[in-house]
């Protein structure tokens, strides 16, 4: 069932992402970044306030909804959310350090990746 909670949310997720994407390119002249950029704020802002009601025990999910939102839903709509919140947990966990090395690691190899991978395809 696990798999069939992802496999629904990452639909919604994803038809989500494209209707922002349509809908930044119809009201701003250039939505490119900022289709991107709305969808991870969100995505962003909509896992802290889940994970901080889960935590604060004023929502309560089961397993599968669980699954559904966080990664079926949220995963189709942004991994940013999920990056987000596992450097959170890290920060709660008392390990600032590895915080700031996950955002900042992934924020440069992540660019770092993308450009090696654009210009090894613009050459082959």
């Amino acid at each position: 069932m696990t798999w069939v909670a992802v496999m629904l949310g990452g639909a919604v997720g994803t038809a989500a992402r494209h209707a922002v994407n349509l809908a930044a390119a119809r009201l701003i002249s250039a939505p490119v970044p900022w289709a991107t950029a709305i969808v991870n704020m969100v995505g962003s802002l909509a896992i802290g306030v889940l994970a901080g009601a889960l935590a604060g025990e004023r929502l309560s999910m089961s397993p599968f909804t669980r699954t559904f939102v966080f990664v079926g839903i949220l995963g189709g709509f942004t991994t940013f959310s999920s990056f987000m919140l596992d450097s959170l947990t890290l920060m709660h966990a008392d390990m600032p350090f590895k915080a700031v090395l996950n955002l900042a690691g992934q924020l440069v190899l992540g660019l770092a990746l993308t450009v090696a991978g654009y210009y090894l395809a613009v050459r082959a």
